[in-house]
């Protein structure tokens, strides 16, 4: 993290667009990732953490700029790292905040990130460490936006749980491959692939799952060494397999949501699919309760791409769709 003043410091100028408002695809902009950074309290509410970083004089949320080749969700984790000394793990994405910086559009990228291990050690960039709960939080903040976003963290629904749905990476022409299900994929599909493991790292995974076609388990495969984890087939989500019962692929994401965060691999067809049955109402209209940066009436799936759903258990543990935050590029 660099100490320039126009590291943050929003004006009065500053946009902020919540998780749920339309998304914008802006030409290069000076980038920056951070987080709400929360853990559960004594009482069971959480509590976040704010740093005092004593080249501004200002009590902020953790965050920075993005480093060359770095994505804006392996910023967050790495910045949490360096300001507060805590490891993360993401969860929803909460808002994007844009403001001027030098005749340049400056844009700050936040998630709720539970805390893990670690502690605080003070430093050059952040002398100083508090944790509080919310509302103690918004009053010690210095800039308006970072309330914004935290109270974006605080309104959502409790306890969430995450499940990211890949669309495999670039594979093969078909038709060039007798067997359609084992077309791998092409050096660019692989390259997807890295950048995929890298957002699939930022947020914790430790279920990895696939239909049974060699593109999408070798669109896992990164992600599968660098988490220790091993990946299971799933015929319920091959494209047929969803097309044809659109129901009991939605259970098995569901059931799968209720566990450890899962990433599973699916295709073209059978995503948007899936996205769009998950935000349903019972008769086929998407429910307006569902933050999401598209449109879910006809969801997109790049190759190479990664929806990131948040649910929310009910009492009785039943999961609700409450978020979809779609990365057109885990790069970006």
């Amino acid at each position: 993290m660099t100490g320039d003043a126009a590291q943050y410091a929003p004006t009065s100028g500053s946009e902020i667009r919540f998780a749920g408002e339309s998304d914008e695809d802006l030409p290069p902009s000076i980038h920056a990732a951070g987080a709400v950074l929360w853990r559960p309290g004594r009482s069971g509410d959480p509590e976040v953490a704010l740093v005092h970083r004593p080249h501004h004089q200002d009590w902020s949320l953790p965050k920075g700029k993005v480093d060359p080749g770095e994505s804006r969700a392996r910023t967050a984790v790495r910045e949490i790292g360096e300001e507060t000394g805590f490891g993360a793990v993401l969860g929803r994405h909460l808002a994007t905040v844009r403001y001027p910086v030098g005749g340049e559009r400056k844009v700050v990228d936040y998630w709720e990130a539970r805390a893990g291990e670690g502690s605080f050690t003070p430093n050059g960039e952040t002398d100083e460490l508090r944790w509080c709960d919310p509302s103690e939080a918004a009053g010690l903040l210095t800039y308006d936006s970072d309330r914004d976003v935290l109270d974006a963290f605080a309104r959502g629904p409790r306890p969430l749980h995450s499940l990211l749905l890949v669309r495999h990476a670039k594979a093969g022409k078909r038709g060039t491959w007798p067997d359609d299900d084992a077309r791998p994929l092409v050096d660019e599909g692989r390259d997807q692939a890295r950048r995929v493991a890298d957002l699939l790292t930022a947020h914790g995974v430790g279920r990895l799952v696939t239909a049974p076609k060699v593109r999408c388990r070798e669109t896992l495969e990164p992600a599968s060494h660098r988490l220790g984890v091993g990946i299971s087939e799933e015929p319920v989500f091959a494209d047929e397999a969803v097309l044809a019962d659109p129901d009991r692929a939605r259970a098995r994401l569901l059931e799968l949501a209720a566990g450890p965060t899962t990433a599973v691999c699916a295709q073209g067809a059978g995503i948007p699919t899936l996205v769009h049955e998950l935000a349903a109402d019972p008769h086929g209209r998407v429910r307006p309760d569902v933050a999401s940066n598209r449109r879910l009436t006809d969801p997109p799936s790049r190759k190479g791409s990664v929806w990131s759903l948040s649910f929310h258990a009910a009492p009785d543990g039943t999961l609700r769709l409450v978020a979809a935050d779609y990365v057109r590029d885990p790069a970006i």
